[in-house]
């Protein structure tokens, strides 16, 4: 028989294995989704809590509503997932997942605004004001923000506070380059007046 560790060299041994095992690396997003496809429920799920907050964060940051942001940010959710099987792998996950939430926030913008003109309210977006900031953006920028068109806004969102890149928002919009070149400038140019002397995060 061979000699047993000593019990310390033995509980070292054991917290070494699970050091290591604490320490690896997260899966990758090509890993997860190659798990989703494949059924694997705690795969979804690690996917949802990486992609939630900025999913959130991306509705919110577009209809200035906690409420409707977070339906909106789920139902985009499970909408990628559908459509998992049909995602371009060669692209990023969360350009992709923001662009849909991009895409239901303008839609329900514009039916809050169309709902607001029928009932004669006469208050349109631009007039919405959110009343708690999230994160780290400032009162002043979301006032600013909801100053914007919804389309506008949503380039500015992906752009600045998501920081993707104009091309990756061009491609998840599905919009020509010179497109998002000119909302992205149209917006800036809007928003200077408000944010002067501020800097965007």
């Amino acid at each position: 028989m061979g000699e047993r560790l000593p019990a310390a060299a033995d509980s070292l041994a054991v917290a070494g294995e699970l050091g290591r095992w604490r320490t690896r690396r997260p899966r990758s997003e090509q890993a997860l989704i190659r798990g989703i496809l494949a059924g694997s429920e705690a795969d979804l799920e690690a996917l949802f809590h990486r992609y939630w907050p900025r999913a959130y964060r991306a509705a919110f940051l577009i209809v200035h509503d906690h409420a409707a942001a977070e339906d909106i940010a789920q139902e985009a959710f499970l909408a990628a997932i559908r459509r998992l099987d049909r995602f371009d792998r060669g692209r990023r996950f969360g350009p992709w997942l923001s662009a849909i939430v991009a895409n239901r926030a303008i839609d329900w913008v514009r039916a809050r605004a169309a709902r607001r003109e029928a009932a004669g309210d006469g208050v349109g977006d631009a007039a919405s004001r959110p009343e708690v900031p999230i994160g780290r953006y400032s009162q002043e920028v979301l006032t600013a923000l909801a100053s914007l068109s919804p389309e506008h806004r949503a380039v500015i969102v992906l752009r600045y506070l998501l920081e993707y890149s104009p091309g990756e928002i061009a491609r998840a919009l599905d919009l020509p380059r010179g497109t998002v070149n000119s909302r992205l400038r149209r917006g800036l140019d809007a928003l200077e007046p408000r944010l002067k002397g501020m800097d965007l995060p």
